[in-house]
């Protein structure tokens, strides 16, 4: 499966800021994985399955049953 996932700015959905860098093969599985930056601390570098940056969560702020996007995309 294809994820829509382009390079640049976006906010996890605790508040935390973090940029995509490119969209990469998994070697053994070809499933898609993003990797990615820390925005905050140490600036680490880090990899997701692009299935579950795509994810909607439960959102910490809402009503019970509110759902928002797990990574939103702000710019480049």
């Amino acid at each position: 499966m294809d994820y829509e996932i382009k390079p640049g700015l976006y906010r996890h959905f605790k508040g935390n800021q973090y940029r995509v860098l490119f969209v990469a093969t998994h070697s053994e599985t070809l499933e898609q994985m993003v990797v990615y930056q820390a925005l905050y601390g140490e600036h680490g570098m880090w990899v997701r399955p692009a299935s579950m940056w795509n994810e909607m969560v439960q959102n910490p702020t809402g009503a019970e049953s509110e759902l928002c996007a797990r990574f939103e995309y702000i710019g480049e």
